[in-house]
């Protein structure tokens, strides 16, 4: 029994760790879909359609839009203070999908402009004091009526950072503006997962 123990405690090991690889692999892949919805929201931000802008110049009395407002940042406004960043674009000549999927169309859209939205809130549900693998991740948009509505995007972030690069960092040789993201993955009990990724605007200069 002697001999048995430290190869059982072996064993026990290895298959703890091996839960901890697959579960780390889970939150990475979780992650990475989370960061590729938001760069692709930023790329997307400011665009126009040449044939909505024409609509929209004749519809709007000398009232421009700033660059400012196709992509906000509110600091430390969601669950664990993380920040929340809102996306404003035009839909293209193709088809253009919001960041679950869905299709948008123009009367998703508000003064012709689509809204693409990332914040982190508590899991709903959950009993206050409940102890929980993070926040969820929402994907912000508008319904047919114009009005925003939150869905659900994925449970175990545990907090969501924007920020835009200023200086030399910031600005690309086409003077594109870039924004760092990081997300933080959890399983509420020992793994935590950080991972960062920076995005250039393709419509914002």
């Amino acid at each position: 029994m002697a001999l048995l123990s430290p190869l059982l405690r072996t064993s026990a090991e290895l298959v703890t760790k091996q839960i901890q690889y697959e579960k780390t692999q889970a939150l990475i892949s979780e992650g990475d879909r989370a960061l590729e919805l938001i760069g692709r929201a930023i790329r997307m931000a400011g665009y126009s359609n040449i044939k909505s802008l024409q609509i929209r110049s004749r519809k709007t009395i000398s009232k421009k839009l700033n660059t400012q407002e196709f992509i906000q940042i509110q600091k430390k406004s969601g669950f664990r203070s993380s920040d929340s960043l809102t996306i404003k674009h035009g839909l293209s000549d193709g088809t253009d999908f919001d960041c679950v999927g869905n299709v948008l169309t123009q009367d998703r859209t508000k003064n012709y402009l689509a809204q693409q939205g990332f914040l982190v809130e508590r899991q709903a549900g959950v009993p206050k004091g409940a102890k929980v693998n993070g926040g969820s991740l929402m994907c912000q948009s508008l319904d047919r009526q114009g009005r925003i509505q939150n869905t659900t995007l994925m449970n175990g972030v545990n907090l969501l950072t924007v920020e835009e690069l200023h200086s030399s960092q910031g600005r690309t040789d086409s003077g594109q503006r870039i924004y760092r993201v990081v997300l933080q993955m959890t399983d509420g009990h020992l793994l935590y997962v950080d991972m960062e990724r920076s995005f250039a605007t393709r419509n914002l200069l």
